[in-house]
């Protein structure tokens, strides 16, 4: 057993607020004390930030012809003509769909049971839907959401199953994560325990209530779960696209989303094969009932619920992606500054993803059967990526610059003179695996998104404000969450505003 209150703990805790402002710092100590390192430190990561642009453009271009080639595909037909006898019968299989609600119009949370009523080629009796509320949300609003979907889909799905996920239970941090611990137990006490269904064959699959699945997703997880002889390792992770309402939301927002949006094709195709699954995803039933459910007390759970996988089985688990998108809205609100402090919140709950770091590390120092590179590229892969989220902004601004105005006679050095001239020409060149972004998220998206002149219009004249929109809708909401976790203070849930699409 972990224990979270130790002074070991606490220590792992301060790892990514502390190397954050370490790094962010550097350049400005450094400048005075040693600039030369400082300025092949900066020049390093921008030869680092070059290759990993033009990694993501080119793995997003092939991301890219591959959603074409699996949306082109009638799923159902390719398991009829693949079909092997050491797979899973299609008829056997059943698809549990969590949906984590929380006071939500019903107009919102019908996205995802929508898309699930519109999926092809496949037997909609092998879906099964639970609808996760809160009891706080308070009997008359849960209610009326059951009265409203009941009626609605009636003899849609195989089931459609409503829980009360109760408030104030010991040890438990109100979330995502409790709610559908709580549906994913009463599913599996209800209806696997039983006899009526068997864990080998279910998969489970979370998600929010503005997910909007391709029609597609399930006959295509069907066929990757029946067919993968790893299945009961296996995580299963579609890019996610705020495509619903990208044209809605401030400008800011519209940026972080689109840079998301393909990079998240990039990342699901990395050559170490150390991505994560991450907001919307699927996995076997058993994977998640072996590792006890989502952790109680852990905000952010897509990653950690992978972490808990990866150490319960000895290091088995991976993830695969599955080339159909998932659609979701960007973050909204009621005005535009609220829908910026939406946004700025949501990120700050998920850079609290920096907790998953000292859990990590704990359980590598336990889990001693899993190879000791294994356990070490994963805990790698966190740092790095929580390191970056909250100071590459600092580093590829700032630091390119702040060395030799601090230490002006660093600049009448040829490295010092050489700093600025060297970071212009990298930062242009990574220019063009932006562009190549931006032209790949343009075509991916919906025919109603790229409609009307106005669209057009601000979806060209809004890149100069690129630097200023990643500063306050990704980096500072990052480096505050580290520093929050660093000083040794707790976050909050808060759900992120969700509204109907006009």
């Amino acid at each position: 057993m972990i224990n979270k209150n130790s002074k070991i703990y606490r220590l792992w805790e301060m790892i990514p607020g502390f190397f954050a402002w370490m790094t962010i710092l550097f350049p400005i100590w450094g400048a005075f004390v040693v600039p030369k390192a400082v300025a092949y430190f900066v020049i390093a990561f921008l030869v680092y930030w070059l290759y990993q642009s033009f990694k993501s453009a080119i793995l997003a271009v092939i991301g890219y012809f591959k959603i074409k080639t699996a949306k082109a595909t009638n799923w159902q037909e390719k398991f009829q003509s693949d079909f092997k006898t050491n797979w899973l019968k299609r008829s056997d299989i059943n698809h549990v769909v969590i949906i984590s609600s929380y006071k939500e119009p019903n107009e919102v949370i019908d996205m995802a049971i929508g898309s699930l009523a519109a999926q092809t080629n496949i037997n909609l009796k092998n879906i099964h839907v639970v609808l996760g509320q809160e009891a706080r949300a308070g009997k008359e609003n849960n209610q009326q959401t059951i009265d409203y979907f009941s009626k609605k889909y009636k003899n849609t799905f195989g089931h459609l199953i409503f829980t009360e996920h109760p408030g104030n239970l010991p040890g438990e941090i109100a979330g995502k994560h409790t709610n559908e611990a709580w549906a994913a137990k009463y599913f599996k006490t209800t209806f696997i325990d039983t006899g009526k269904y068997k864990i080998e064959n279910c998969t489970l699959t979370s998600c929010d209530v503005d997910t909007i699945f391709n029609p597609q997703y399930f006959s295509a997880l069907t066929y990757n779960f029946a067919s993968n002889q790893n299945r009961y390792f296996r995580f299963w992770q579609s890019p996610i696209f705020w495509h619903n309402n990208i044209n809605q939301v401030p400008g800011p927002i519209r940026i972080i989303g689109i840079m998301g949006n393909v990079i998240h094709i990039a990342n699901i195709q990395e050559p170490d094969g150390l991505f994560f699954n991450y907001s919307c995803y699927s996995s076997s039933y058993k994977l998640i009932d072996s590792a006890g459910y989502w952790d109680p007390d852990m905000i952010p759970e897509d990653w950690h619920i992978f972490l808990q996988t990866f150490f319960s089985s000895g290091g088995k688990t991976a993830v695969e992606p599955i080339f159909l998108p998932t659609v979701v809205d960007a973050p909204d609100g009621k005005n535009y500054i609220s829908a910026l402090k939406n946004r700025y919140s949501q990120c700050v709950r998920h850079a609290w993803g920096a907790t998953d770091i000292p859990y990590a590390i704990e359980q590598a120092r336990i889990h001693k059967e899993i190879p000791f590179i294994t356990r070490a590229l994963r805990i790698f892969k966190l740092i790095q990526t929580h390191l970056i989220w909250s100071s590459n902004w600092f580093i590829l601004t700032l630091g390119t610059s702040l060395p030799v105005i601090l230490n002006p006679k660093f600049f009448q050095t040829a490295v010092g003179y050489n700093l600025p001239r060297i970071s212009n020409v990298i930062l242009t060149i990574c220019l063009l695996p932006m562009f190549v972004l931006i032209i790949l998220d343009w075509k991916l998206r919906p025919a109603n998104q790229k409609r009307g002149f106005k669209n057009i219009l601000k979806n060209i004249f809004q890149w100069p404000f690129m630097p200023l929109a990643t500063l306050t809708m990704s980096v500072l909401p990052g480096l505050h969450s580290h520093t929050k976790l660093f000083l040794g203070k707790r976050l909050e849930y808060k759900t992120t505003s969700k509204k109907p699409i006009v």
